[in-house]
Order: C-alpha cells, then structure tokens, then sequence
C-alpha cells in the first residue's frame, strides 16, 4: 500500500474537522487563536520585549489584540513588541471574520432546518394528521370546528416542505385564535422520523384519506410506535377495500380503528339517488357545524325512551350508551337505569335539557297506512368496484336498472347482488358509447335518476375529470331537451367536486370529504364509534329521508308529537326537509308546532 504523506494526513484531518459543521470549526478556531496568543507571548517574553512585565501580561495583551483585532500604536512599546502585536491584530481580523462567518451560517442553517419542519414537537393531548393533500381541507376544518373554544393543538405531517404546507392552509383554512396548526415535514412511513411528532402524547393518530396502500404503510409505522403502554392513544384511518383492514387482534392491541369507505360511500349512492338531499343530510350530520352525536348524562333513571323523548329539549333522544354496548333506536318501553348515558343528536355537549314532559294529543295510527312508492327508473355509469353493494341497496320502489359499461363476465355478480334483495328489479344492460352526444341524449330521455360512479382503476385525477365531462353532457342535454332527471355523481377528490358544483339537483358523493368528517368523529368522540360504525353499515339502524304524508306526520304538529307518532313506528325523528326550498332543519324544539305538508321529508333513523 502507498504511505500517505504527511501533507494529506493534515489535509485529511483538516477536511474532517470542517466537516463536522459549526462547532467543529469554532474548536478549530479557537485551538488556533490559543496557539497565536501562546506563540507570541512567548516570544515576547523570552526576549523580554515588554518589559519587566511578565509572561501572564505578555499573554494578556497577546489575547486581547487577537479577541479585538486592535493595531498596537508607537507608545504601546519596541519595534519588535510593535511587530508581534501587529501579527496577533492581523492574525484576529481573520480569525474573527471566519467566525462570524460561522454565525451567520450556522444561524441560517438552524433557520432552513427550521423552515424544513424537521425540529422535534413538544405538545401533550394533540391531534396528529398524517398525510396533507393540496384541496383536501375538510379533515382540518372538522378538527377545528370541533374544538369549539377549547385550546387545540393540530399537528400536520407529511413530506411536503413545511413552508409549503402552511402556505395552503393559510390560504384556504381561517384558523381561530384557540387553535394552532403545527406543520412538520417527516417521512410518515418511517417510525423513527415519526417519533418527532410525540405520538405517545397526542390525544389521537389520524392518517388523512389516500390510498389503501399509503395508509396500511402509514398505519404499521404508527402501530411500531403505539404500544399497549400508550393505550389512550386512537388511530384512526379509512381504507377503500375490506383486504386492507388491520386484523382485529392487531387493531385492539394498537389502538386502531379503520372504517372501510367504498362500501359506505356505495350505500350513501344507492340511497341518495333517488332520495336528493340525502348526501348533503349525511354530512350535516356527521360533521360539527351545526348537531352531531353526543353521549351525555341526565337524570332519566327509571323512564323509558317513550318517556324520554318527550321530555328532552334542545336535543334528539337517539339511544341508551350503556355498560353492555350502544343501542340506537331502542324499543320504547326500554327503561334507562342509573349508570345509562344518552345518547343525543344535538348542538353542543351541554345544551340537552329534561323539562316538563310535552302535552301532546292522541293519535290513532293506521298499522296498514302504507302510501304506494312510485316507481323509479336508475341508469347507473361505471364504477365496477361498488356496483354490488348500490345495487343490493337501492330503495324497494326501484323497477328498472339501466347499467352502463359492464362487460359480460362482470353480469354474473350483477344478478347476484339483484338475487339478494327481497324485492328484484329489470335489469337492462348497455354497452353503448358515451362519448358520442347521440347516445348520451338517449340514455338521459329514458331515465329518471342517473349516477355516474367513478373509475378506481384509474388515478383519482383522471377519474374524477372523466365524472366532470360526463356530468357536464348531462346537464347541458338537460337543459336544451327540457328534462328532468337528476344525478348523483361520485367524486373522489374534494377540490375536484367544487370545479362543477352548481345550484341545480346534482348530488355529489365525494370520497375523501366523507371519509375527512368519519375520521374527524373518530378524534373527537372515539367512544361512538358503534354508533357510527351502524350508521354507516348494512345492519341495524340508518339514515332515511320518509315523506311526512306516509308517516302519518303531515298538518300541523309538535315536535313532540311528531317524536311519539314516528316512535310508534320503531322510527326516531331527527329534523325535517321542506320540499319547498330543499333546507334542512335539524333538532327543532320540543313544543314548537310544525305545518308539514305531504310531500316534506323527515329525517329519521330507522331499521328499515
């Protein structure tokens, strides 16, 4: 092996010592401004220049004209005391200039660092989101609103530069003093960059809405870190396809709940699209403006839900939380004992109030009253992933299905789905073009509802510009035909939905906004989760829109009374929608009389 020269081992030494940043340079300049003030004040000593002075006096002047770089003048001493100053001034200017060069660089590094977002969180009882995506606000805006006037601390990762990430939600999101925004740039997939974010300390993990496959990596780095010591910790995440789903034993032991969406956002489809203002009611009930779902205490022990509901202001009596599990929609007669929670539809956490019970009327109810549903007519365009579960889920007084682009070996599952329903319908299949006008227009005259299901198979992007060009041939053959079919569109991206969004009775799914207000229930109310997880399946109780006419609830009414007769019917009724001017009304007084025409929708939550 060659033998190094001495020259590249100084070299050598040298390069390690500057590379090893700030304060490796600052001990190098500091061993070197002592071996230039030892130096020379041992030569000033050793040849007594100044003096009978000494060598600590020697030292001292030695070092103070290095440290202020100050030039000796002719009275300070000789000509050779002159000189060896003159070398330590000179020797200090560059010594000092390298130094605050250092600084400075030392101090803008400390700075970029800190704009890269990749200082360490020190935050107790916060919420961290993982995952940020440019147009997608609805996550944070929950989390927000939420809050109320509490202090709330939100921390948002991802790997966007921070900068970046709190120049979009500056410019979309209005922050309220009580909340503050912390923005880090981490790899959310690696546990160690994760660690930065004090996920041992937060309140609750959520992981923003993305694809399956981001979110299973998201969620194994936080379940490497979430351990049964630091039980208290939620994690909550959505994933579009069940395969995805942590397996039970591992999702207790972390913490960690997942809601499956596609499956949700189906059934929210099939029921929205002949009932229009079902979707928009789904999110006014699941996200915090306005009511949402609270678990509260009252003093009701001993009455039963009948009871119960007519004494309960400023809220909806939805369920009973108890020891055994929350039940929704309870028999009437069930009695609430001592250690039994309520569970309410309402405002606030603390505006639920016993009064008086309500004077109501008697009403005699006709058990075979069942007004004949119209027949409806739906084509449904794409969207092969969720056909089935839309399918299974459209409302009984469907007749005709028209399905669009569904190749023959996917009719098979068709008619399975069809097979399952206790009331079949007529299944028509087409195959035509939809991008020829012709065919469109032909398939809009014989429809009465259409939806257009996005593509997964393409990019979130993509597909959601093919729903945007087809809505927009449907609306345009709409007008210029005098039609009056409406449409259910599933998008997949939020910002996306809002390029189309108009005032006529398109109803808009979209994917990631509904999956944003499920999670942002999870932080809040983690305890419902049974609740929500009923709601948004296939058993139990769940979301209708039922005309006041066919539950025997049109004319003029109490609220009151409106409760008693809906819960004769195994119905709770939550709010109402004019079939006027299509508003929502949510939790009315208890005694505040309502003039319901026959066609107004109740918003009930029922078994069937």
């Amino acid at each position: 092996m060659k033998k190094v020269s001495l020259k590249k081992k100084i070299l050598y030494w040298f390069d390690n010592r500057i590379s090893g940043g700030s304060m490796g340079l600052i001990r190098l300049l500091a061993i070197l401004s002592l071996i230039v003030v030892l130096l020379v004040a041992l030569i000033i000593f050793l040849f007594g220049l100044n003096g009978e002075d000494g060598f600590l006096a020697a030292f001292w002047d030695s070092a103070a004209t290095v440290i202020n770089a100050w030039m000796p003048s002719f009275e300070d001493g000789g000509i050779g005391y002159l000189i060896l100053m003159s070398v330590s001034a000179i020797a200090g200017l560059f010594i000092t200039s390298i130094l605050i060069g250092i600084i400075s660089s030392g101090i803008e590094e400390k700075i970029t660092s800190l704009k890269r977002g990749s200082s360490a969180v020190i935050e107790e009882d916060h919420i961290v989101v993982l995952g940020f995506y440019p147009g997608e606000y609805t996550l944070i805006r929950q989390l927000i609103l939420a809050a109320a006037e509490e202090p709330c601390c939100i921390v948002v990762a991802d790997d966007m530069e921070q900068e970046e990430m709190q120049q979009y939600i500056a410019d979309n999101i209005e922050k309220p003093k009580n909340v503050r925004i912390i923005c880090r740039t981490v790899d959310i997939f690696d546990p160690k960059a994760l660690e930065r974010c004090s996920l041992s300390a937060c309140r609750s993990i959520i992981i923003s809405p993305t694809d399956d496959y981001r979110t299973t990596r998201a969620l194994l780095a936080v379940s490497a870190i979430i351990s049964p010591e630091t039980s208290n910790v939620r994690v909550g995440a959505v994933v579009s396809k069940p395969e995805y789903r942590f397996p039970p034993s591992i999702a207790a032991k972390h913490n960690v709940t997942t809601l499956q969406t596609n499956e949700i956002v189906a059934k929210i489809i099939a029921h929205s699209c002949t009932q229009c203002g079902l979707s928009v009611t789904f999110r006014e009930v699941f996200n915090f403006e306005g009511c949402e779902l609270y678990s509260v205490a009252l003093p009701a022990a001993g009455m039963t839900f009948e009871e119960l509901t007519q004494r309960v202001d400023c809220a909806v009596p939805v369920g009973i939380c108890s020891a055994g599990g929350i039940r929704i929609n309870p028999p009437k007669d069930t009695r609430i004992s001592e250690d039994d929670r309520i569970l309410v539809f309402t405002e606030e956490d603390d505006t639920a109030k016993l009064v008086e019970a309500a004077k109501t009327r008697e009403f005699a109810l006709d058990p075979e009253h069942r007004p004949e549903k119209k027949k409806e007519k739906v084509t449904v365009i794409g969207g092969l992933e969720s056909l089935g579960t839309i399918l299974y889920e459209l409302p009984e007084n469907v007749s005709e299905v028209t399905l669009n682009m569904v190749s023959e070996p996917d009719r098979e599952a068709v008619f399975a789905a069809i097979s399952r329903r206790k009331k079949p319908f007529l299944v028509n299949f087409s195959s035509e073009n939809l991008l020829q006008e012709k065919t469109i227009a032909q398939l809009a005259k014989q429809s009465e509802h259409i939806v257009i299901l996005s593509d997964y198979t393409k990019e979130d992007d993509e597909a959601d510009m093919d729903t945007i060009f087809l809505l927009l041939n449907l609306r345009d053959i709409r007008t210029r035909l005098g039609l009056s079919f409406s449409i259910t569109a599933e998008m997949r991206k939020e910002h996306n939905q809002h390029l189309v969004v108009t005032d006529d009775n398109t109803d808009f799914v979209v994917s990631s906004n509904m999956s944003s207000l499920f999670l942002a229930q999870l932080a809040e109310s983690p305890e419902l989760i049974d609740a929500f997880r009923e709601l948004l399946s296939n058993r139990g109780n769940e979301l209708y829109l039922l005309e006041a006419g066919g539950m025997q609830c049109a004319g003029r009414l109490t609220t009151a009374e409106i409760r008693k007769i809906a819960l004769e019917q195994r119905m709770v009724v939550i709010g109402y929608i004019s079939s006027e001017t299509r508003q929502s009304v949510f939790n009315p007084p208890l005694n505040e009389e309502l003039e319901l025409a026959e066609d107004d929708c109740l918003i009930v939550l029922a078994e069937s």
